[in-house]
């Protein structure tokens, strides 16, 4: 058995379930799986519950004065640790620090779900924990292939593919007439049988719905209904916009996706940057077309099952938006194609096996 502690920063989705999903495959393995993160990522994803133990860090989003205590703390969480496995850039940047100067310095590895598009003061903070990281982890993981570049060219002495599955998709709780329904309270006349365009998303900079709003004005043929099912700190600026342009986008707010994909005719994933996008991998599990741009590790994952184009073009999103649409032979194509690209995708057990791999470990059970 060997002491394992997975690293993490505040988190509302994608990093901690798959944390969860790791301390619960490892901890299966007979492995000592140690989680240290904020209070709140154990409230929300129940990391003891998946038999792991539970240190809190406070590790927020920016630099605070609470940093020297979470370094003080992670330092206490790893000791007698064979491998410390920090989740995002800042958890691998506290967790270098914390290792410094150990008697036994464990392994550490740092898995980069997120490249940095932040700008300003705060755009040099976060090069500089990448210079870190990059000099002081064993091993990088990254969700797509730039962002394992930058890593290298930073002197990262490994750099190897983050495996990062999203859960089984599950079966719908709704069926298609109640989400129509629904969608018809919301807005008279979307409850038809008009074609649904889907975009899973929070409601924040990277994941570029500005585009998406100059691209939905159209026109298109069907009169399609874009639908954005999230929520975050844009959400009043993006209502305004869609209130005073008219737009025939409705923010749908957060909701089980099966539920939402049974409606959709295509999936729009309008980021300017992502890494292996949960909703990607969901859509293509259920076999929908997708039209996204062409960032990160969405082509490498996407392949011939879907369209691409570059970020922030709104004229060339809607050009492949129209021609979706008018061509169903296409979209039968690209959804035959879905299916199969989402039948090959790594699940949990991969996802495991490669993060034992990194740690220097066997991919079998816990025993040493």
């Amino acid at each position: 058995m060997t002491r394992l502690v997975l690293a993490l920063g505040t988190s509302a989705g994608g990093v901690g379930r798959h944390v969860r999903m790791l301390a619960e495959g490892l901890a299966a393995r007979g492995h000592e799986v140690v989680v240290a993160g904020p209070r709140d990522t154990e409230e929300a994803f129940g990391f003891t519950g998946a038999g792991a133990e539970f240190a809190e860090v406070p590790i927020a989003d920016r630099p605070s004065a609470a940093d020297l205590r979470s370094i003080v703390r992670l330092r206490r969480a790893a000791r007698g640790a064979g491998a410390v496995h920090a989740h995002g850039l800042r958890a691998g940047a506290l967790a270098s620090l914390a290792l410094l100067g150990a008697r036994r310095r464990p392994r550490l590895v740092v898995t980069l779900h997120n490249a940095v598009t932040a700008a300003g003061v705060v755009g040099v903070v976060y090069r500089v924990l990448e210079r870190i990281v990059a000099r002081r982890a064993g091993h990088v993981l990254v969700v797509s292939p730039d962002l394992g570049a930058r890593m290298r060219a930073l002197g990262a002495r490994r750099v190897s593919s983050a495996v990062v599955p999203a859960p089984p998709l599950g079966a719908p709780e709704r069926g298609p007439e109640q989400v129509r329904a629904d969608l018809e309270r919301l807005l008279p006349g979307a409850g038809a049988d008009r074609p649904i365009l889907l975009t899973v998303a929070r409601l924040a900079q990277q994941k570029g719905l500005e585009t998406l709003l100059d691209a939905a004005a159209g026109p298109y043929k069907g009169d399609p209904l874009f639908m954005i099912a999230g929520d975050g700190p844009l959400r009043p600026r993006l209502q305004a916009r869609i209130d005073a342009e008219r737009l025939p986008v409705i923010l749908y707010g957060w909701a089980r996706t099966p539920d939402l994909l049974q409606v959709a005719h295509a999936v729009i994933v309008p980021s300017r940057w992502e890494g292996q996008p949960l909703s990607v991998q969901e859509s293509l599990r259920a076999g929908r077309p997708i039209i996204a741009t062409r960032v990160g590790g969405i082509p490498g994952m996407v392949g011939d099952a879907g369209l691409l184009v570059p970020p922030e073009d709104p004229g060339a999103l809607a050009r492949e938006i129209g021609r979706l649409l008018g061509d169903p032979a296409l979209a039968d194509r690209l959804a035959d194609a879905a299916a199969r690209r989402g039948a090959g995708l790594a699940g949990e057990a991969e996802a495991v096996a490669a993060v034992l791999d990194a740690y220097g470990l066997p991919a079998g059970d816990g025993a040493a």
